[in-house]
């Protein structure tokens, strides 16, 4: 898989009665490779190319967002490690592997 095939597949991906009542906004700035708002209100997720306005940006290289969406890599500890880097809102960031089938 590919960045660009991730973010393109994520909305059918999320399910969305386990997002339902969450209001945020990311914006992934993938190094080398552009970046992308991900937006998701009750429930529904949508993905668009490029900087938007978000709550918070997270930034990390392509190999490292690749191993944590195939659940090859945990997100916590690339956090820890500087392999992922958050600014803004880090509440917004609640990760749940469950949400994405």
């Amino acid at each position: 898989m590919t960045v660009q095939e991730f973010f393109d597949t994520l909305p059918a991906k999320v399910d969305p009665a386990k997002t339902a009542g969450l209001t945020n906004s990311y914006v992934f700035d993938v190094d080398g490779v552009g970046q992308w708002t991900v937006a998701v209100a009750d429930g529904a997720v949508t993905v668009s190319e490029g900087a938007g306005t978000a709550d918070c940006t997270i930034s990390t290289s392509e190999e490292t967002l690749l191993k944590i969406a195939a659940g090859e890599a945990n997100p916590t500890t690339a956090y820890m490690t500087g392999k992922l880097k958050i600014a803004g809102d880090m509440n917004s960031t609640r990760y749940d592997q469950d949400v994405v089938e």
